[in-house]
């Protein structure tokens, strides 16, 4: 089994910036893609950023150019830097790690853009 555990969301004003972390632990060999996915209310959950262990990226057209993916592949962690956010970015964030058997999810980190 994976866990994941998400931190660094909070209270943000539009053009301001913040870095989600994600952690995986328990029993794994290697993780392939660490990825973010996000669910605002009333919304369904969306895909916003990915990365391989080779360090290959994607990102949703939404926030191209804004947010980065990061991993560290000896900590099991990935990053997301977001930047210039907006108030549609408000959403909890999930980390997401998929694998054979099933996909893992994180509890979610809550992100507030607020004027």
């Amino acid at each position: 089994q994976v866990q994941l555990v998400e931190s660094g969301g909070g209270l943000v004003q539009p053009g301001g910036s913040l870095r989600l972390s994600c952690v995986a632990s328990g029993r794994i060999f290697s993780i392939y893609i660490m990825a973010w996915y996000r669910q605002a209310p009333g919304k369904e959950r969306e895909s916003v950023a990915g990365i391989t262990s080779g360090g290959s990226t994607n990102y949703a057209d939404s926030v191209k150019g804004r947010f980065t993916i990061s991993r560290d592949n000896a900590k099991n962690t990935v990053y997301l830097q977001m930047n210039s956010l907006k108030p549609e970015d408000t959403a909890v964030y999930y980390c997401n790690v998929p694998t054979v058997q099933r996909d893992y999810w994180g509890q979610g980190t809550q992100v507030t853009v607020s004027s």
